[in-house]
């Protein structure tokens, strides 16, 4: 009877405060999203192996689970192409978003092949896009505009195959269309670089947009963590900065800013309260301590740099150590006050600490500033919808070259799996719609969500039997992409590309099918092993 109490308990506790049915925190600042993504970007210099990676945690449970790939199309002439706004929708079981469509653009006459996740991420030429809110001024915010961030993400990777291209696109058509979303930054990658895209409106009542772009140099990683990173520009550096040409006139016309005032920082004349955010600033510290230690740079800090030369070259094994961070060894550990002395005597995290659910900032563990933006958040969240980690190779032919490392939930109990961005299809789990319909064993995100909440019951012990299994495959899937990718070059021909696409769509799907069978292995073992501990 004991045993099915503290079941009963345990199901409560896991559903009530799951990530699939907790209801987010709305913004509680300047049209902001303080828990919301994170972005590094890494130049092919600073890489282990010259590849250019940008990168994204979707941390939102409203948006999509589902993701599929769009193949590339030709359109009529004088075809339009329709744009949508994002509205929060509570009409259905789980908090989501919805889009109504509010306009139409034209149309291209070619259309390039993406991976399309709620963000489309990457293109078949291997134009790959991150993503992070930063909010900016609310009164900037226009529901005159046509575009917004899903959109802009979508249109670049149809419709561009570097990153330039891509800025200049979205400079035009925005600013002849208009932006309709908060602060937001894209941080665009291709073969040759990567850049950070800053962009808010023109203000109520008024179409258009104001933005700016600033490349990451080769050497140099970067990050965004939902707070405006750039800060003095100089326009003249035509290879490094790229802008609107209203972003001085309407921070002038609003009085943000003026020549008297000394150099012009696009992050505080459009979006100062975003360096005021620990839920961003210490994000931007911890990824820069990890990949820069010796910079000894101060946590404490309203500004960083806006990029930095690593210590080391940066591999895929380490960004993913990067973004399944909790602060662990720092002072500001989320369960630093939660430890127990074992039956050796020893001081260890208690079985029950757990960083990652929506109590995690409440006093008894003394966080900083409580939650909000004004409090702490760590990189690993407990609201990831999926995380990219995107690969661009100029060495190889692009339906090669191009990889993003997909993660589903939670990359803290997660695992990334290649999907190339020439791949044809993905496994009916990664397709098939999850949250917004509630839970089903037919959704790879569930099979995710489902082990990621189970494992935050008891993370001091669970995580270990987590991280055992995906540990391990993480790590053979980065010693086997050489390989494949060898056989896939072997039977490549860039006339008749179709041998070396069908190798690699197989092996994306393999590993994707494989990975969520495991997921819900994982989930029963864990259920079965702590039972009586429930």
């Amino acid at each position: 009877m004991k045993t099915k109490i503290y079941q009963l308990v345990f199901l409560l506790s896991a559903f009530l405060f799951s990530p699939g049915l907790q209801a987010q925190d709305l913004p509680d600042w300047e049209g902001g999203f303080p828990d919301g993504c994170t972005s590094i970007t890494v130049g092919k210099k600073a890489s282990a192996d010259g590849s250019v990676f940008t990168s994204h945690t979707d941390d939102s449970h409203r948006t999509r689970s589902w993701m599929d790939i769009v193949p590339a199309k030709d359109h009529k002439p004088g075809s339009m192409t329709t744009m949508y706004k994002r509205m929060v929708d509570d009409s259905k079981a789980m908090t989501a978003y919805k889009h109504d469509p509010i306009g139409e653009i034209p149309q291209v006459d070619h259309t390039y092949a993406f991976v399309n996740t709620a963000y489309p991420c990457m293109n078949e030429h291997q134009l790959g896009v991150g993503e992070s809110t930063f909010g900016g001024r609310a009164e900037l915010q226009s529901d005159e505009g046509l575009i917004d961030c899903q959109r802009l993400c979508q249109l670049m990777v149809e419709r561009c195959t570097t990153a330039r291209e891509a800025i200049k696109m979205a400079g035009e058509l925005t600013g002849k269309y208009g932006w309709n979303d908060s602060g937001e930054v894209l941080t665009i990658a291709d073969k040759n670089e990567v850049w950070h895209f800053e962009i808010v409106g023109p203000g109520k009542g008024k179409t258009g947009s104001v933005w700016v772009a600033q490349r990451v140099p080769d050497d140099h990683v970067a990050v965004n963590g939902n707070a405006s990173t750039i800060k003095e520009i100089d326009l003249s550096q035509e290879d490094y900065f790229m802008a609107s040409e209203n972003i001085y006139s309407i921070a002038e016309e609003n009085g943000w800013w003026n020549k008297d005032d000394g150099p012009f920082s696009f992050c505080y004349a459009y979006a100062p309260d975003s360096r005021k955010s620990l839920a961003g600033r210490r994000r931007e510290w911890r990824v820069f301590d990890l990949l820069a230690p010796s910079l000894k740079l101060d946590p404490w800090s309203e500004n960083y740099p806006f990029s930095v030369k690593p210590d080391e070259p940066v591999t895929k094994a380490k960004l993913v150590t990067v973004f399944q961070d909790y602060y662990e060894g720092t002072d500001f550990n989320m369960i630093k006050d939660l430890t127990v002395s074992n039956e050796e005597g020893k001081t260890v995290i208690s079985p029950l600490a757990n960083p990652h659910m929506p109590y995690d900032e409440n006093k008894l563990f003394k966080i900083n500033g409580g939650w909000g933006w004004r409090g702490e958040r760590t990189i690993a969240r407990w609201y990831t919808m999926y995380a990219t980690i995107i690969q661009c190779r100029d060495w190889l032919p692009d339906e090669i070259g191009g990889v993003v490392w997909l993660a589903q939930d939670n990359v803290a109990t997660s695992i990334y799996i290649p999907v190339y961005c020439s791949v044809t299809d993905l496994p009916e789990s990664y397709k098939t719609p999850g949250r917004v319909k509630g839970y089903t064993n037919q959704s790879a995100w569930w099979a995710f969500n489902r082990l990621g909440t189970l494992t935050a019951q008891r993370w001091g012990e669970m995580r270990y039997d987590v991280t055992e299994v995906w540990s391990a495959w993480q790590q053979e899937l980065f010693t086997n992409q050489e390989k494949i990718e060898k056989a896939a070059m072997e039977v490549y021909n860039p006339k008749k590309p179709e041998k070396a696409v069908s190798l690699l769509t197989n092996y994306t799907m393999s590993w994707g099918e494989k990975v969520v069978s495991k997921a819900w292995e994982l989930g029963d073992f864990l259920w079965t092993k702590y039972d009586e501990k429930f």
